[in-house]
């Protein structure tokens, strides 16, 4: 009977404690799950990141240089043209005989004004060829000097944009001045036309407009035979292949941004980004409204496109892209995750994971990227840091790493 009694008070005693155990371990406090990062050294890039859209360059709006009747245009959008050769558009002069002594006044006005273009474009071209070969020949005397290590690899590269920039906008200048050549040729044309009196004058034949460039019809506005006046635009054409970006930044970011920086095009519809260089960041703003409501002072970014033509075939005018601007990148630079700082009594912090425990650490910060950020103090490389920390985790909390 006592022992009887003995075992059963054995097994109260041992259930007890196994309660007792069981609370104990519920109510014990467990490590908390995180999600850790390395600090490392590598290359890190701050960039400005936005949307942008493809244009083309040049494109050309071709109007009536006369007024008389528009003859039915053919040419749809999509259609190639070929400079000097298709005929885009069919006017059939007015009576001559009809015309004030005004209207034949503005168009010997419209001829001064195309040459007095023309010499302007002219100039420009020569602008833009005496910078074309003074960035050349700089560009030959510093190739040499790196292999000398007499300049760094990044002075050679600037000027190797700057030769880009100057080569793309000699081709502009050109361009250019072929389109006052075609315009001064529309106003001297029209003006005989226009000249009441002359030989065949009041029953010219049809006047013709012919393509003053080499690419595509891009839009038609007028497409069915009409009356038109003078100067109404009846087509644009344009090079397709010959693309630039607009991206307009905040104000902000465009005083950031310096002419030839590097620029990386995602989204785009391609397997790879494309790369291309900042032209010109415009010095003149514009006020936009976000999606949010707020208005923005924004300014537009132009980037020329470094990818030949072929690799970016399918890319047309107005498309929308991704662009990333690069305004600073370096290599062997202390890098931390963005997700891993936080602020902490007005200073930036993380915490590094030693022995198992999340440690508050200050770090001071230098560059700062979208998803990486520059460690001046506080890190060493290969300490681990605890991405996206939960209030839950506080200095000196056991951890445990996923």
């Amino acid at each position: 009977m006592k022992f009887r009694f003995s075992l059963r008070r054995l097994l109260l005693v041992v259930c007890g404690v196994g309660v007792l155990s069981a609370l104990a371990y519920a109510f014990m406090p467990r490590p908390l799950s995180v999600d850790v990062a390395t600090v490392e050294r590598g290359h890190m890039a701050v960039t400005i990141d936005e949307d942008g859209k493809t244009r083309i360059k040049e494109r050309y709006v071709i109007a009536a240089p006369l007024s008389g009747i528009l003859r039915r245009v053919e040419l749809h959008a999509g259609d190639p043209v070929v400079r000097n050769e298709t005929v885009v558009a069919i006017v059939e002069p007015r009576d001559p005989d009809l015309l004030d002594a005004r209207e034949i006044a503005e168009r010997e006005a419209k001829v001064k004004s195309t040459e007095a273009a023309l010499r302007l474009a002219q100039m420009m071209r020569e602008k833009a060829k005496a910078a074309l070969d003074y960035t050349e020949s700089e560009l030959g005397r510093l190739q040499p000097l790196v292999q000398t290590k007499a300049i760094s690899q990044q002075q050679l590269e600037n000027v190797e944009r700057i030769f880009r920039i100057c080569e793309k906008e000699y081709r502009g200048a050109v361009f250019s001045e072929e389109i006052a050549q075609f315009e001064l040729e529309l106003a001297r044309a029209a003006l005989v036309r226009t000249r009441p009196g002359e030989e065949n004058s009041a029953h010219a034949d049809d006047f013709e407009i012919r393509s003053p460039i080499e690419g595509r019809v891009l839009r038609v506005f007028h497409e069915s035979a009409a009356m038109v006046a003078s100067g109404e635009p009846i087509l644009e054409v344009g090079d397709p292949s010959d693309l630039e970006l607009e991206i307009d930044v905040l104000s902000q970011d465009a005083v950031r941004i310096p002419p030839g920086a590097k620029v990386l095009v995602d989204d785009w519809g391609g397997e790879t980004p494309l790369i291309g260089t900042v032209r010109v960041v415009e010095p003149s703003g514009f006020t936009k409204i976000s999606a949010l409501g707020v208005e923005e002072q924004r300014v537009n970014v132009i980037v020329d496109l470094d990818e030949p033509s072929t690799r970016r075939a399918s890319l047309g005018d107005a498309y929308r892209v991704e662009a990333r601007i690069i305004i600073w990148e370096s290599d062997g630079v202390l890098k931390v995750p963005a997700s891993a700082l936080f602020r902490h009594a007005q200073k930036w912090a993380v915490f590094r994971v030693t022995n198992n425990r999340a440690l508050l650490q200050f770090v001071k910060m230098g560059r700062q990227g979208q998803l990486e950020c520059e460690v001046l103090e506080g890190l060493e490389e290969g300490d681990r840091v605890i991405v996206y920390p939960s209030d839950q985790v506080r200095d000196g909390v056991a951890v445990m790493v996923q």
